[in-house]
């Protein structure tokens, strides 16, 4: 349930805080007074799209913070969703006060609402929407069609890559032996040789000069008045004066030094004893590494991508050489997949099957209550179970007929915009299990009359299990609501600014009067509005009694009559 509404800078809102209880609520208002940024603002909250055209003139963002309560199985949690958008650049979103992708939003917010825009009702007359109401319907379970489908795909794929063509395979497999040879040739091992054989090189590139400084470096240590000469007659010094034992420390060090000394001159004598000219070596060395950068240059930036590509290549070279041993095992594997795959999609025929004259008697009912006393519906489904079976169910299309003698005929071909808002609104009714929190922009649009009445009963209807906004013109619609919001606009030192207000009582009379005839014989109207209201009263008020009435807080977030308007500047 939406708890909580804050928007800022959206559209004609600058600023506007609502509280919201449960019950069916009805925005009313002018045209472009604001109702629909509500309805926008909340699609915003589960990830709708955003654009930069949304910010009001003047603002740098547009900010809209929903606080949601979600029911779970340990009791009711408390989430919090924002978006904000800037008049340049894309959109940031929070879940609890966090960064996060809209995408989170999406995954969020279409387990706790449903939004229904103003052309949301079109999507009925597309097959994957009706097809997906059966199926949530019926709680058809794809899962082994879906994976069935998914391994013929793959097995497509590894066939395609095999390829059909025979001279094609013959010139590929030419090639990948042509590489092969040419790397195993290498005899690559190490990836790491090139490096090695790069110490290597330098060392014997230079071997005169570094046998010299070795050589040097020795002499300066060992000779006579070397260092090792030095170190030891200091340390002579030190063992030999009187009374030297607090003396001992600086002996041992120099003792200690003496030792490493004589380490490292080792070590340079070896070094300059063991190196040596090999210029064929050096060569060798020399036309390795060319060998080495031919290959990165064809097969890889590093001798592991090199290597990596030898593997590879022998794979598909092992393919293409069994080719048809290859092609026979996908084959047979295809077509366990597609036998898999029917006998999955047999038994979700079925479950459509079952599903579809149960839906479609649901929804006639509910039609039948929402002033459409003759329709007749039928949900079928396309494929032959017997000849088809790989197809059994996918074909899934709503039938109905609106008038006396008219036959079933897809959606598409005989509703009009009125019938198509109201049979939305039926399957809205039967998936009662949806989201608890439903979004309706307009849904009665083009119906008037006793259709106008039953779509309100309706509404109020679903108002007693889930949470209900509508933005509504009727004034059917809005009588039946539990909570009534009034959205209107004023101009402000040539600025517009929404807002809203709770209307009860004599403006709850006036605002339904409007309705009714737009300012045009306002006595009559609000006698009809009185009456309206009165009939529906006894409905409205036993919804009402367990839910709260939304608030509307103004600038300051403190309780008003109902308002939010602009906002006044610091200083």
């Amino acid at each position: 349930m939406l708890a909580e509404l804050h928007i800022e800078n959206l559209g004609v809102i600058e600023l506007l805080d609502l509280r919201f209880g449960a019950g069916f609520t009805a925005f009313t208002g002018e045209t472009g007074a604001g109702k629909t940024m509500l309805v926008e603002a909340m699609s915003l909250l589960v990830g709708g799209r955003a654009d930069g055209a949304m910010v009001r003139p003047g603002a740098e963002e547009a900010r809209v913070d929903g606080r949601f309560i979600v029911r779970g199985t340990d009791g009711d949690d408390e989430v919090i969703l924002s978006r904000v958008i800037p008049a340049d650049g894309r959109s940031r979103a929070y879940v609890d006060g966090r960064l996060a992708t809209v995408t989170q939003l999406q995954d969020i917010g279409s387990r706790i609402v449903d939004i229904h825009g103003q052309h949301a009702h079109q999507r009925l007359l597309t097959a994957a929407t009706q097809r997906a109401a059966l199926d949530h319907y019926g709680k058809v379970d794809l899962g082994d069609v879906q994976k069935a489908r998914e391994d013929i795909a793959r097995i497509d794929a590894s066939l395609a890559e095999l390829g059909g063509d025979e001279r094609s395979r013959a010139r590929e497999i030419d090639l990948l032996r042509f590489q092969l040879t040419e790397i195993e040739a290498a005899a690559l091992v190490d990836a790491d040789e090139d490096v090695r054989l790069s110490s290597e090189e330098d060392l014997l590139s230079r071997a005169t000069a570094f046998r010299e400084a070795l050589g040097g470096a020795y002499d300066l240590i060992a000779d006579d008045n070397g260092v090792r000469d030095t170190l030891g007659r200091a340390s002579a010094l030190l063992g030999g004066a009187a009374g030297g034992s607090h003396l001992a420390d600086i002996a041992g060090r120099i003792e200690a030094l003496l030792a490493e000394v004589d380490d490292v001159a080792a070590e340079l004598r070896r070094g300059a004893e063991t190196i040596e000219e090999d210029p064929e070596r050096l060569q060798g060395i020399r036309l390795r590494r060319q060998l080495l950068v031919d290959l990165r240059r064809k097969y890889g930036d590093s001798l592991t991508d090199v290597i990596t590509f030898a593997d590879d290549a022998r794979r598909r070279l092992d393919d293409l050489e069994s080719h048809s041993t290859r092609v026979a095992e996908l084959t047979s594997a295809r077509a366990s997949g597609v036998q898999a795959f029917a006998r999955a999609a047999t038994i979700v025929g079925k479950a459509r099957r079952a599903a579809a004259p149960r839906l479609a008697k649901d929804i006639q009912s509910r039609l039948r209550l929402l002033a459409l006393p003759h329709a007749e519906v039928a949900v079928a489904i396309g494929g032959d179970e017997a000849s088809d079976a790989v197809d059994a169910g996918s074909e899934v299309s709503f039938l109905i007929s609106t008038n006396p003698g008219s036959p079933l005929a897809p959606l598409t071909k005989v509703a009009s915009g009125g019938e198509l808002a109201r049979t939305m609104l039926a399957v809205r009714l039967v998936l009662s299990d949806e989201p608890s929190t439903m979004v309706f922009d307009e849904v009665d649009a083009g119906i008037g009359g006793a259709a106008a009445l039953a779509v309100a009963q309706a509404l109020g209807e679903l108002g007693t299990h889930h949470q209900v906004f509508a933005v509504t013109h009727l004034a059917q619609v809005a009588a039946a609501a539990t909570t009534h919001v009034v959205v209107s606009k004023e101009v402000i030192n040539r600025a517009t600014y929404g807002r809203a207000e709770v209307a009860s009582g004599d403006d709850r009379v006036a605002e339904i009067a409007r309705m009714l005839s737009g300012g045009v014989a306002d006595e009559s109207a609000r006698r009809h509005a009185t009456d309206l209201l009165a009939e529906l009263a006894t409905d409205v008020n036993s919804r009402s009694t367990s839910q709260s009435t939304p608030q509307v807080r103004g600038t300051k977030g403190t309780p008003q009559s109902g308002k939010a308007g602009p906002r006044r500047k610091a200083g």
